[in-house]
């Protein structure tokens, strides 16, 4: 009894701070504003900096109390710099957030970060579709480039082209690159088996090390691939030989069979229902017992 009557005098001797209208009002902008950055990081490169970040301290805190000085003391001279060098890295996602705020539709602009959202994933079909519509392009000698997202949005590029929002169809693809219409200059971007985008432009890679038959399209593919996860089909439109661009390389000459290999890679499995597993798992225990 003495414990809770020392407890609640402790408690009765604790002022609450008075919570007034423009304590909460100032609580509402600060809760929106987080949201909303939090929201800007997700659609662009930042997440991917703020984890590099987090990584950092971590390693900053363990050199900390292990008293590592020589690593304490390059890390605090090179702060400053490091800040320098992430404005310039993340410069366009940076303006293109203040560009924004100036526009008339800040919410939605800040909500969706410019960016196409689609629930749909790469399917077969939409496999079938691109190898069908690269296959085309290729016999036609028609250059074709078709960028796919994965885990980077491509919201800065998207922003570049016209937007589409529809189904992949391999007809619609070649429509698109057909010469002399108005979408086939520069790349279709896809968000999952949407076609997000058409015309849009991509950052040409500077590699010295890349051969020099190789156009602007496939820099282009190369470019994009070199700063983002995606996976980018190239048709050529000198040999119409299918090339897949990833990780800042290339491969080219790609048959058939082996272009609907590697985009089936990115295809998610499906996952089994839960009393189909335990189903399986049950027969597989049975046949153990008979043996």
């Amino acid at each position: 009894m003495e414990t809770i009557a020392n407890i609640l005098g402790l408690l009765g001797g604790i002022e609450l701070p008075r919570i007034g209208i423009t304590d909460i009002v100032q609580i509402i902008i600060i809760a929106v504003a987080l949201y909303y950055f939090l929201v800007w990081v997700r659609n662009t490169r930042t997440w991917f900096l703020i984890r590099g970040i987090i990584f950092l301290t971590a390693f900053y805190g363990v050199a900390v109390v292990l008293e590592l000085n020589t690593i304490l003391f390059i890390v605090r001279n090179a702060l400053s710099v490091l800040v320098m060098a992430l404005i310039v890295v993340f410069q366009p996602e940076l303006r293109r957030a203040l560009e924004q705020l100036g526009q008339r539709n800040v919410l939605v602009g800040l909500l969706t970060g410019g960016q196409v959202h689609t629930d749909d994933e790469l399917t077969p079909k939409t496999v079938e579709e691109l190898v069908k519509a690269s296959i085309a392009l290729g016999k036609a000698r028609t250059g074709a480039l078709i960028v796919i997202e994965r885990e980077v949005p491509l919201v800065e590029y998207i922003q570049t082209g016209i937007e589409l929002d529809s189904k992949t169809s391999a007809q619609l693809l070649i429509n698109i690159f057909e010469h002399n219409t108005p979408l086939h200059d520069g790349a279709v971007i896809m968000q999952g088996s949407k076609l997000i985008a058409a015309t849009c432009y991509l950052p040409l890679s500077k590699n010295p090390g890349i051969p020099k038959h190789l156009g602007t399209r496939h820099r282009a593919a190369i470019g994009v691939s070199e700063v983002t996860d995606s996976l980018t089909i190239v048709v050529s439109e000198e040999t119409g030989k299918i090339s897949l661009a990833e990780g800042g390389e290339i491969s080219g000459g790609l048959t058939e069979d082996e272009l609907r290999s590697r985009l089936s890679d990115l295809v998610p499995a499906p996952e089994k229902p839960l009393s189909f597993r335990f189903w399986k798992g049950w027969q597989r225990n049975e046949k153990t017992t008979d043996e």
